[in-house]
C-alpha cells in the first residue's frame, strides 16, 4: 500500500479494501518508526489527523467521482498556514505560532477530503537548498542520510521517498520543489506563477514563490494540481482562469514532441553521472517519438546572480513583519522598542535569513536601487524575452534539474555561492514565472558510496501544465525509476 499511486489508493478507498482511518494509521505508523532518523515531520498529532480521517470515511466523500483524492493522507509544507497547527516556516521566530487559519492549498485539501498527516521541515523561511538551515536541524536523504535532501522543500521531499506520505505540498521560488525532487527521486511540478494561491503561504518573495505539489509520479501530481488549482480573490496575484483538468492529455503519444535542449544547459559544471542519466532519458524519449533541438537561452548565466538580487529585496520587505511586536518570537530581555526589535530579529532569526535581509536592504537602499535592483529586474524580463523565443522552436525544454546528486552535509554550506549554484538550473524558471517540474530519470553516485537519484528537468511554456504531465507520464510508463525506493524502509 505504502507504494500505491494516488489513483491506486482512491481505488482502494472506494472499494472498500481500505478506509481512509487504516490507511493514515499505516502512514503515522512509518512516520513514528522512521522521522526520528529522517526528521521530516516537525509537527504531528496522531488524535487529530486521525479525527479527520475518521471524519472522511463518515462524509460520503470517498469514492466520489468529485472528490478522487478523499481519504488519502498527505503532509503539508510548513510554510503553509494550517488552523490549529504550529505554523514554524522552520525559525525559531515562528516556532510557537499556530495558525488561526487555513492557507488556500490546504483549504482545497481539505475540501476534497485529504488527511493531514503534519507539517513538514524544511530551510528557515524557505532559504536554502539543503535543508540545512532549519531551526529544527536538518533533513537527512533517506537514499543515504549522509546526504541533504535538497531544499527548501527537504521535509517534503524526504517524506514522500521514504513512504512517510502519499504525497505532500511545497513551495517553489528558485527551485524549491524541485531539486529536491531530483535529489530524492521522486515527481515534483512548480506551476505558472498564480495558478496557486498564495494566500495563507507564508511568504519569502512574492513575485517568485509559487505552491506545487510533489509525490510519486506525474500521474499522481496531475490529480493534486486539479485540486490545489483556481483562482482566490484574496490572493492579488492569483489568475483568474477557467478551470481545467490537468490529466486531461496524460495518454497522448509524443509522436512529434520537439524537446528544446539549451545549450547553456549542457556545458561545465553538470556532474558526468547526472550527463549520463539525462543523456539516457532524452534517448528513451527520441524512442517514444519524440525529435530533440537545440535552443539557446543566452541570459540564463545571468539568472543566479538576478535571483540574488530580487530574491533577497522582497525577503527584506516580507520578514520586516517579524518584529517580536505581535506575534512570533520576542527577546527576553531589552531595554526600550527599538532595542526589543534588534534583538528579537537577531536572536529570532538563523544566519542564511539574516545574510539575505542584509543584501536585500542593502540593494534596495538609496543610491544602491537602480544599480542592483533596477537592473535585476531588466535582466529577469531578458530571461523571460529568451524562454519565449525557445518556445517558437520547441514544445518543452529537458535539461538537468541540478547539476550533481545529492551532496554530503557541510559539503557546501560554508560557501554560500556554492549553494546557491545547486539551482543554477531552476531559477530562470521561476524568474520567468514559467512552469516547471523534475521527474526522476536515473541514478549517479559522485557524493555518495549509494546509487542516488537524478532528476530530469521539463519545462513548458506559460500554462502549459497539462503537457507537461504528459510528456512526464508517457516516460513513466516507459521506465520506472520513479517506482523506486530506499533500500531498508
Amino acid at each position: 500500500m505504502i507504494n500505491a499511486t494516488l489513483k491506486e489508493l482512491s481505488a482502494a478507498l472506494a472499494a472498500k479494501k481500505v478506509s481512509a482511518v487504516e490507511l493514515t494509521t499505516l502512514f503515522l505508523d512509518r512516520i513514528d518508526r522512521l522521522n526520528p532518523v529522517l526528521n521530516a515531520f516537525v509537527s504531528t498529532d496522531r488524535d487529530k489527523t486521525l479525527a479527520m480521517a475518521r471524519a472522511t470515511d463518515a462524509s460520503g466523500k470517498v469514492g466520489a467521482s468529485t472528490t478522487p483524492l478523499a481519504g488519502i493522507p498527505l503532509a503539508h509544507k510548513d510554510i503553509f498556514c494550517t488552523e490549529g497547527w504550529r505554523t514554524s516556516c522552520g525559525s525559531k521566530m515562528l516556532a510557537n505560532f499556530v495558525s488561526p487559519y487555513d492557507a488556500t492549498v490546504v483549504e482545497k485539501f481539505k475540501a476534497a477530503g485529504m488527511v493531514t498527516l503534519g507539517k513538514l521541515n524544511m530551510d528557515e523561511f524557505a532559504m536554502g537548498s539543503s535543508n540545512e538551515t532549519s531551526f529544527f536541524g536538518p533533513v537527512k536523504n533517506p537514499w543515504d542520510t549522509g546526504c541533504v535532501p535538497g531544499g527548501s522543500s527537504g521535509g517534503s521531499a524526504a517524506a514522500v521517498a521514504a513512504r512517510l506520505a502519499p504525497a505532500a505540498t511545497g513551495t517553489d521560488t528558485g527551485g524549491s520543489i524541485r531539486q529536491p525532487a531530483a535529489l530524492c527521486g521522486l515527481t515534483g511540478l512548480k506551476p505558472t506563477y498564480g495558478v496557486v494561491s498564495r494566500y495563507g503561504m507564508i511568504a519569502f518573495a512574492s513575485s517568485l514563490d509559487q505552491g506545487g505539489p510533489m509525490a510519486k509520479s506525474a500521474e499522481d501530481c496531475a490529480l493534486l494540481l486539479n485540486a490545489m488549482a483556481g483562482f482566490d480573490e484574496r490572493d492579488s496575484t492569483s489568475l483568474e482562469r477557467p478551470a481545467e483538468d490537468y490529466a486531461r492529455n496524460l495518454e497522448q503519444p509524443l509522436a512529434g514532441l520537439r524537446i528544446g535542449l539549451p545549450k547553456e544547459f549542457f556545458g561545465e559544471g553538470m556532474d558526468t553521472d547526472v550527463r549520463a542519466a539525462v543523456d539516457a532519458a532524452l534517448a528513451e524519449y527520441r524512442k517514444l517519438g519524440a525529435t530533440t533541438v537545440e535552443v539557446a537561452l543566452p541570459n540564463s548565466g545571468l539568472s543566479v546572480p538576478a535571483y540574488y538580487v530580487i530574491a533577497p529585496a522582497e525577503a527584506s520587505s516580507n520578514l520586516s513583519r517579524f518584529d517580536g511586536v505581535r506575534y512570533g518570537y520576542r527577546a527576553p530581555e531589552y531595554g526600550d522598542l527599538n532595542d526589543m526589535y534588534s534583538k528579537s530579529r537577531a536572536q529570532g532569526f538563523g544566519e542564511e535569513v539574516k545574510r539575505r535581509i542584509l543584501i536585500g536592504t542593502y540593494v534596495l537602499s538609496h543610491g544602491y536601487y537602480d544599480a542592483y535592483y533596477l537592473q535585476a529586474q531588466k535582466i529577469r524580463r531578458l530571461i523571460a524575452n529568451d524562454f519565449a523565443e525557445a518556445f517558437k522552436q520547441c514544445d518543452v525544454i529537458m535539461g538537468p534539474t541540478a547539476p550533481s546528486v545529492a551532496f554530503r552535509f557541510g559539503e557546501k554550506s560554508a560557501d554560500p555561492v556554492q549553494m546557491y549554484l545547486s539551482d543554477i538550473y531552476t531559477i530562470a524558471v521561476n524568474l520567468a514565472g514559467l512552469p516547471g517540474m523534475s521527474i526522476p530519470c536515473g541514478f549517479g553516485a559522485a557524493h555518495s558510496s549509494n546509487p542516488m537519484p537524478v532528476g530530469l528537468q521539463i519545462v513548458g511554456p506559460w500554462f502549459g501544465e497539462a503537457k507537461m504531465l504528459n510528456v512526464a507520464h508517457r516516460f513513466q510508463l516507459a521506465t520506472d525509476w520513479h517506482t523506486r525506493m530506499p533500500a531498508g524502509l
